[in-house]
């Protein structure tokens, strides 16, 4: 494959809400470079990006691709993304080594809730943009709606390039304001005829093509004088006047085009050839250690792996971009995270699953190598003695929990080696063996996302698991005082086992006075690690219980705690007072205190009008307008307090406080209730009282489990 310099490498992903043509416009891309003689179709499973079995049996793409073309002597790094928020984690990788986002909006359906959460990370990472508005030959498409809908919500930064002369079945030809021609397709797409536009159109024409160059002069002041002095700029001042603007996020050009009738992505690739910024032209890159690090092909050489996948048959692949300098194949590189060496034996160009073996990419290129030994997603490769980290990518916490067991028993070792590989894979998929809860937690960003995970743990690994709901992390707690004591004793030969203790609990507060019925001897503040505290007073006088038997019964309410009487979970913010007690000179121990000391808290628990605790989420709903009536009806079902509303665009923002219990395959519920439009984020807010009934019946199930 032919090597292409920094200046002539341009990165770009395609995102945007599902269904909205990002799988087929990277395959009419790919057809018109050459690089393929057949468009294939997300129908007939034929596409280069969407080549997995799973992709296939859904009709949508589940992972980032990564494709290239060939284009009037530069080279185009395609990144085409899944457009499902389940799958957000491959977006944000994506966006993270992508030079330009082209954001594709469906002219049939404007701007949807997953272009807005899109945006939202377009934003964040500070990419340049653009807007391809596609399906303009659909029989309902309003370009011009789309277009103001885009401006209402992103702002005066949209810059029209082109409109469709026609929409619908007769759309064939597109008004390009920045040559000033028209582009007439024909039935089959492809080359257009460069036509100059037609007398009735001119005066729309001109008006949006001085709408264009005022946009693009803003940005220059030596533009802006041109403008001034001329009342008009060439092609080539344009051009140099939008990229700017691009760079500061002060345009956002917007395209049309059908990807599905290759009409239109011949002049889009052409505006990323020659205006879309290169890497070399972005603002360096972070290290962790807050340094800059220019694409400089002349610096030290640096890789960031950005994605990993794990093929059947083939094994590790690690995609990455070259932050700076060259690398070629047979380099050595560090691993800047576990300081161990790594040698990238083979470099490809990847389109879908076909590798093109490369010998040598430089700074700004998007590349791939097999079987790195212990690199994964977000680390840094460099030369040796360089210890450059570049600042990694962050993932957002997972949406939805199950509980994941092997139905054969005999392959649970087996099943975590997969778990942790699925993890290092997708970094989105989150693991962890609760000891609290007695599962293992599968996390992920919606059951979609949880139903791609299970179906390559079955199809590639061949593991038989199953998903469950995942018990939820009550606390127990007490809501006034109460004294109680206990004795034990066992005697069966020998020496026996005694000990008594009385004790008094207490609601624990913050700031709340000190006990001033009994005379404190020492005090005890202990942070427990599941939240809240227990304050514990030795208040014994006399020598009744010896000062070695303290740390027993403390011990004794720990183990408690931690199993709490009402339902087995964590108990916090108590206050335990231990005035008195018993023993024997021969047959007390540590044993006997420790029962005697949880026995007592046990019975003093359950007498001081015990509260279960659950956790309440604060949740952001994005939803259409006229679907909000509906959320708030099934929020209000699942015991969530509304706290605000707000306006985002043509969506509102619905914000409330939702128990945990209450999110089970919330995600699932609310794709059905707004037909896919709407989406939620949720964050730990604080723990609650559980209502009187439901206490009652958690209460009740735990001792059935207690009894058997």
């Amino acid at each position: 494959m032919k090597v292409y310099d920094d200046k002539h490498i341009k990165n770009v992903v395609l995102v945007g809400a599902s269904k909205s043509g990002k799988t087929t416009l990277a395959e009419a891309m790919l057809f018109e470079a050459g690089l393929i003689n057949r468009r294939g179709t997300v129908e007939e499973k034929n596409t280069v990006s969407d080549y997995h079995e799973i992709e296939h049996e859904r009709n949508s793409s589940v992972y980032a691709t990564t494709l290239h073309t060939e284009w009037k002597d530069y080279k185009i790094n395609i990144i085409d993304t899944p457009g499902l928020d389940d799958f957000i984690g491959e977006v944000i990788s994506a966006l993270r080594v992508a030079d330009t986002a082209v954001m594709m909006l469906n002219a049939e359906n404007g701007v949807e809730v997953g272009t807005e959460l899109i945006w939202n990370y377009v934003e964040k990472f500070q990419k340049p943009i653009l807007f391809a508005v596609n399906h303009v030959d659909h029989a309902k498409s309003d370009f011009d709606n789309t277009v103001e809908q885009a401006r209402q919500r992103f702002g005066n930064a949209i810059t029209v390039m082109q409109y469709p002369l026609k929409q619908g079945d007769a759309f064939d030809s597109i008004i390009d304001l920045l040559t000033m021609k028209m582009y007439t397709f024909p039935p089959a797409g492809g080359k257009p005829q460069k036509l100059d536009i037609p007398a009735d159109e001119l005066e729309k024409a001109n008006r949006l093509h001085n709408a264009l160059v005022e946009k693009a002069a803003e940005n220059d002041e030596k533009l802006m004088e041109l403008y001034f002095e001329k009342g008009s700029l060439d092609e080539d001042q344009l051009k140099q006047g939008l990229k700017l603007g691009m760079l500061h996020h002060d345009v956002y050009p917007v395209f049309c085009l059908s990807a599905k009738k290759d009409m239109g992505s011949g002049r889009l690739m052409g505006f990323i050839d020659n205006v879309a910024p290169s890497a070399t032209e972005l603002l360096p890159e972070k290290t962790e250690d807050g340094k800059d690090l220019p694409c400089d092909p002349k610096g030290p050489p640096v890789v960031f792996v950005f994605k990993t996948l794990i093929e059947p048959h083939l094994g590790k692949l690690s995609f990455f971009k070259v932050m700076s300098g060259e690398v070629t194949a047979g380099m050595d590189l560090v691993n800047s995270a576990t300081g161990h060496t790594e040698r990238l034996n083979q470099l490809f160009i990847m389109d879908g699953k076909n590798r093109n073996p490369i010998a040598k990419l430089t700074a700004g290129d998007i590349g791939t190598t097999l079987k790195l030994k212990d690199t994964f997603t977000n680390h840094t490769l460099c030369a040796a003695g360089k210890n450059i980290s570049i600042d990694t990518i962050h993932f957002p916490d997972p949406r939805l929990r199950v509980s994941i067991v092997a139905k054969n028993k005999t392959d649970d070792e087996k099943l975590g080696g997969v778990l942790a590989e699925i993890h290092q894979e997708d970094p989105t998929v989150t693991i962890e063996y609760s000891r609290e809860l007695r599962q293992v937690i599968l996390g992920g960003q919606g059951e979609l996302h949880l139903n791609v995970v299970k179906w390559r743990i079955e199809k590639i690994y061949h593991l038989e698991v199953e998903f469950g709901k995942p018990r939820i992390p009550y606390r127990e707690t007490i809501q006034r005082n109460a004294m109680a004591s206990y004795r034990h004793k066992k005697q069966s030969g020998g020496a026996g086992q005694f000990g008594e203790v009385y004790m008094k609990i207490e609601p624990y507060h913050d700031g709340m006075a000190e006990p001033h019925e009994h005379h404190v001897r020492e005090k005890e503040i202990i942070e427990l690690p599941w939240g809240g505290k227990l304050v514990f007073y030795n208040c014994i006088v006399g020598g009744v219980i010896d000062q070695r038997f303290i740390p027993s019964i403390q011990k004794g309410v720990m183990e408690k705690m931690q199993e709490g009487p009402l339902t087995g979970s964590y108990v916090r913010d108590i206050r335990v007072i231990v005035y008195d007690g018993k023993m024997h000179p021969v047959d007390s121990n540590d044993i006997s205190f420790k029962i005697a000391g949880m026995m007592a808290f046990k019975e003093a628990f359950h007498q001081a009008d015990p509260k279960i605790l659950e956790p309440i989420y604060d949740v952001e709903i994005l939803v259409p307008e006229e679907l909000m009536g509906d959320v708030v009806t099934d929020l209000q079902t699942r015991r969530s307090i509304i706290m605000g509303m707000d306006s985002k665009g043509k969506y509102q923002v619905i914000k409330a406080r939702t128990p945990l219990s209450e999110l089970d395959k919330y995600s699932t519920s609310l794709r059905s209730i707004t037909q896919g439009r709407g989406s939620y984020t949720g964050h730990f807010a604080e723990y609650a009282p559980v209502p009187g009934e439901i206490q009652r019946k958690l209460a009740d199930e735990y001792k059935v489990t207690e009894v058997h």
